[in-house]
């Protein structure tokens, strides 16, 4: 082994993070097994000598974390242990793949292979980089889903170790995360990996808002298992005179999953009542049904304590897609707190814990068709479909990682599983496409229903069809399913010329109209205000009806400088002067540098940038920056979707931007006021606002209806901090009870 190239030390340190991946090690790795790990290793380590991560820290390290989390965490066999260590050599050394299956094997290089990184090539204009390289990776799940299981551990050390990346790496790997590898994870049923996933993005994406969680968590422990103890207590008696063997414990919700039920449901953390979750784990006697014995502890426990009576979950007589088994209750527990209950055997729990390795464990080959391996097989026929761009294809991928789902039944009584909200096409294009472009309608228990009715849980669908109907562009507006929107697509993308010609013609009609010639200048400000990439697709957008253009007038006039707008401008965080072509996109007048943070500033000179219309940034936000097709800067908000999505298909535009303290110019704000009306609450309201020196009103409006109020404030405020203590000061007026903040303000 080359190992002069490294220090004692280092040697030391790789010595013991592989002894750690060993210890990992139980029956399902054979002797045999562990001497290949071994010459993995060796050879690895050899490989990678004297390269050092951003960290400082040797490279092997990396290889070795990612095979510890295959094997601890997944539960993965020798040859998926062994292509983690691998999984860096074909393209960061001088090893080809020839030499790998030499050594290893075939099924080790077909691993490594899917695994390896693709080289930066250039793709065509309209895809993304990003996406490009995801599709091309998830084409080799098709021949083996370790490739992904691997790279979502390759993933999940990486966001470990994202300390000693630059801030503008830091969030488009973060959003990446967010917006593809932890649905993944949540499809393949690892639970605990998608969390820790959800939690390190939150972590960077949003850190003020992350350690202030973790904060109010940490605070609170002791209380919290005082509360468990409580709770606990009775149910263990009981559990214990059954002669159950079980083991119970809490768990407590996720960082990540406490920020976004406050998102979703619009409350405080302190109004999140499900913070703590019991868990109870037994061993399942071998004379009794599972399912038997779950609901027999259920019984005992909501004899205990009173349930809440739509919050009973039971995943077990219909398991979720991913495996999932286990039964759910929410009950009233000690001191007015709702606490779930998670019932789950031995089984259940190994599966819930390693998702898909578990899952084809207990599965074994002569079992029927999982949910997973329909999933699977949707997967393939995506990746086979020729006619979708990469960009596209995520969106469809992302799609089908969906996690709410509904059971639905065919006429014959055949079950079929669909996303929450799917429609009537939706389900039809799920049994098949013609069905799906031929149906009219559809009944539901003898009742006819249209084509965008939303189904639920439990109705049986007959699908009505007619010879003569064609997909509609208008069924884009409401389905759900990937599939269903790929089918719709298709069937037009056929006529894709006609559109491109069509669409141009529509165009150049429409700038005749405003004396406006057909320039590149023309139609890059076009691209870039609907956020396309290039003008062919501008021009497909337009000729299949997608874009009206009714307000071409505004968009190619002279920009009218936003009221803040006008006043800010960007700089750079740091001053040191770059070389040319270092990691920089050409912006007229000034070169920016995508490593440095760059800073909001209230400066009237310089208006090389926009605020996002849809998240309204304001000062004192987390905010990032995009750099558009025609190089202006558009500042979003870090939580705003249409960042993420940004960030994910197009990270290497995203720079992060931070801003200065705002005093003199302010920006129209909206406010949702919901409380308890009574006699002068409107006087009170206003008297707070007007008092406030930096604030001022344009528009209240106040509705009551028995004895509840809402009120609508349009108000305009410097900074974050100017909006936090207004709604502090409003909240303590006598019968308000919530105040949200909306993004849409109008104008």
């Amino acid at each position: 082994m080359n190992n002069t190239l490294q220090t004692k030390a280092e040697q030391r340190l790789i010595a013991d993070f592989y002894d750690d991946l060993v210890r990992t090690f139980d029956k399902r790795i054979n002797d045999e097994g562990r001497q290949r790990i071994q010459k993995a290793f060796e050879f690895a380590n050899s490989a990678h000598a004297g390269v050092k991560r951003k960290s400082g820290e040797p490279y092997i390290i990396h290889p070795i974390a990612v095979a510890h989390i295959v094997s601890s965490e997944i539960g993965l066999g020798a040859t998926s242990i062994i292509a983690a260590i691998l999984h860096d050599v074909v393209e960061d050394t001088d090893y080809n793949l020839e030499d790998i299956e030499n050594l290893f094997g075939e099924r080790v290089a077909k691993v490594v292979d899917g695994l390896t990184k693709l080289s930066d090539e250039i793709t065509s204009q309209h895809d993304s980089k990003q996406a490009t390289n995801f599709r091309k990776m998830l084409m080799t799940l098709s021949d083996d889903v370790r490739v992904i299981l691997i790279k979502l551990a390759d993933r999940l050390h990486n966001m470990r170790t994202l300390d000693s990346m630059q801030p503008n790496k830091q969030l488009k790997i973060a959003a990446e995360t967010l917006y593809i590898f932890a649905p993944l994870a949540h499809r393949l049923g690892l639970y605990s990996i998608k969390t820790e996933l959800e939690d390190l993005s939150l972590k960077y994406k949003q850190p003020e808002t992350y350690n202030q969680i973790v904060f109010r968590l940490h605070s609170q422990k002791e209380r919290r298992e005082d509360l468990v103890s409580e709770f606990i207590q009775p149910i263990e008696t009981e559990l214990e005179k059954e002669k159950i063997k079980f083991s119970i414990s809490g768990r407590l919700k996720s960082v990540f999953s406490i920020w976004n039920k406050m998102q979703t449901k619009g409350v405080s953390f302190d109004e999140v009542y499900d913070l703590l979750a019991i868990r109870i784990v037994f061993k399942a006697r071998k004379n009794l049904s599972e399912k038997r014995q779950c609901f027999d502890i259920l019984s005992l426990i909501t004899d205990i304590y009173k349930p809440k009576p739509d919050r009973i979950r039971d995943w077990i007589t219909i398991p979720k897609a991913n495996g999932y088994e286990a039964l759910h209750v929410t009950v009233m527990g000690p001191h007015g707190k709702w606490v779930e209950v998670q019932i789950r055997t031995q089984r259940m729990d190994e599966i819930a814990e390693r998702g898909f390795a578990a899952h084809y464990k207990y599965k074994g080959d002569q079992s029927p068709e999982s949910e997973l391996d329909k999933w699977l097989e949707k997967i393939r026929e995506m990746l086979q479909n020729p006619e979708s761009d990469a960009l596209e294809f995520l969106d469809e991928f992302k799609m089908n990682l969906y996690s709410s789902e509904i059971i639905v039944f065919t006429p014959k009584g055949e079950m079929v599983t669909l996303p929450k909200g799917a429609t009537i096409i939706d389900f039809a294009y799920e049994i098949h496409t013609e069905l799906g472009n031929q149906c009219i309608g559809a009944k539901i228990s003898h009742k006819l229903v249209p084509v965008s009715h939303v189904l639920q849980s439990g109705d049986q669908v007959e699908i009505l069809t007619s010879k003569t109907q064609v997909p509609d562009l208008e069924w884009l507006k409401f389905l759900v399913t990937a599939k269903a929107k790929s089918k719709v697509k298709h069937a037009f993308k056929l006529d894709k010329k006609r559109h491109l010609e069509k669409g141009q013609e529509i165009i150049e009609q429409k700038l005749k109209e405003y004396k406006i010639k057909p320039s590149s200048d023309t139609l890059k400000k076009l691209t870039a205000y609907y956020n396309l990439s290039n003008k062919d697709q501008l021009y497909s957008q337009v000729g299949m009806g997608f874009l009206d253009l009714n307000d071409l007038d505004e968009i190619l006039k002279t920009r009218r400088e936003n009221k803040l707008a006008k006043y800010w401008t960007l700089s750079f965080g740091r001053n040191k002067k770059a070389k040319p072509g270092e990691g920089q996109l050409n912006i007229p007048k000034r070169m920016f540098s995508m490593k440095d943070t760059f800073i909001l500033k209230e400066n009237p000179d310089q208006t090389n940038y926009t605020l996002s219309k849809c998240c309204q940034p304001i000062p004192g936000e987390e905010v990032l920056g995009y750099i558009s097709s025609n190089n202006n800067v558009v500042i979003h908000k870090r939580d705003c979707p249409e960042a993420m999505k940004l960030m994910s298909h197009q990270g290497d535009r995203i720079i992060s931007a931070e801003w200065t303290k705002f005093k003199r110019r302010s920006y129209l704000t909206r406010l949702k006021l919901h409380g308890f009306d009574r006699i002068g609450i409107l006087n009170e309201v206003t008297t707070i606002i007007s008092k406030h020196s930096n604030i001022n009103m344009r528009t209240v409006m106040f509705d009551t209806h028995d004895g509840i109020f809402e009120g609508d404030l349009y108000i305009y405020i410097h900074n974050l901090d100017d909006l936090s203590k207004l709604i502090s000061r409003l909240m303590k007026i006598k019968g308000i009870d919530h105040i949200e903040r909306i993004e849409d303000v109008g104008e």
